[in-house]
């Protein structure tokens, strides 16, 4: 990094905008990122490459890339960040009847419609002015963006956490056949022949990942499993049996919050369905945060009282 350089010269506001470009190597997503215009985005890269006297990102046929100094930069300004945004949430309280803040959760649609309302009725009561950004799993890479520290949870199955940070676990949930209450092909309980004989309805998030269907799934019925719907999320599948002889393997929460709403019956399965472990997981540079500390007790304390019940 040439000498002239010197902290006192640089917006450190660039900072912020420097990040987004040097991880997303676009100016549109960058700007998407942290809500600014593709315009002021343009500029915000301009100044900053004057700064560094280098062009950071280059186009490369279509597409832009970082240069030598751009792949250097991208790690220790990402670390600045994270120490900028560790620092001034070290206040020695979280005032929960003043405070404002605005707390990021990643989750998937399962989760959201069976926690979160319980957990926003909470949250209210306690602390009126906190904000939340609920973002669905579904379009993103969590574990990276909870890396950067872009978001203050995200709520995922066991198997995904990342091992460098904390995490503490939610709930514990299995999984139950679904069916329209009129399917007169199925009865209380369904066997796995009974099961093949059926379409069935299961999740994708997006056509770049193909069919979720469960690995317990494959192992038991492989090719025999006839799907013939994709729904885009969770809660779609338990409305798309209604009117149909199709069946769906949903989370028994999540079957049971519909089942007082749609024409629905759960169906005990005759075969074998194992459960899901759902935990929290924050950075480790909030381990010690108040307002983090403050509302994953909040869920864990909801999550509980769900629990139980």
């Amino acid at each position: 990094m040439p000498e002239r350089l010197q902290l006192n010269h640089l917006d450190l506001n660039l900072l912020v905008a420097l990040d987004a470009l040097l991880t997303e190597c676009s100016i549109t997503g960058a700007g998407r990122r942290i809500h600014l215009t593709q315009s002021a985005m343009s500029s915000a890269l301009g100044r900053l490459r004057e700064f560094f006297g280098d062009e950071l990102l280059t186009l490369v046929g279509r597409k832009m890339v970082r240069t030598a100094l751009g792949e250097r930069l991208a790690e220790p300004v990402r670390g600045i960040l994270l120490k900028i945004k560790e620092t001034i949430n070290l206040a020695p309280v979280f005032e929960t009847a003043t405070s404002n803040r605005m707390f990021s959760l990643m989750m998937s649609d399962y989760v959201s419609t069976t926690l979160m309302p319980a957990v926003l009725r909470e949250a209210q009561a306690a602390a009126p002015g906190v904000r939340f950004e609920i973002l669905s799993n579904d379009f993103s890479h969590p574990m990276e963006l909870l890396e950067r520290a872009d978001i203050d949870f995200v709520i995922m199955p066991n198997f995904y956490l990342h091992k460098s940070h904390p995490s503490a676990p939610l709930f514990v949930d299995d999984y139950v056949c679904v069916v329209w209450d009129e399917n007169k092909r199925v009865g209380a309980e369904i066997s796995a022949e009974q099961y093949l004989e059926l379409g069935h309805i299961s999740v994708q998030f997006g056509r770049e990942n193909g069919p979720m269907v469960d690995d317990f799934l494959h192992a038991k019925f492989g090719d025999a499993l006839r799907i013939e719907v994709l729904a885009m999320n969770f809660n779609s599948l338990i409305q798309y049996v209604v009117g149909t002889e199709r069946i769906s393997i949903v989370h028994r929460r999540l079957a049971s919050y519909y089942a007082e709403r749609h024409p629905i019956r759960l169906v005990t399965p005759q075969f074998a369905l194992p459960s899901l472990s759902e935990s929290i997981q924050w950075h480790s540079c909030f381990n010690e945060d108040p307002g983090s500390v403050w509302l994953r007790n909040l869920m864990l304390q909801v999550a509980g009282e769900l629990q139980v019940r």
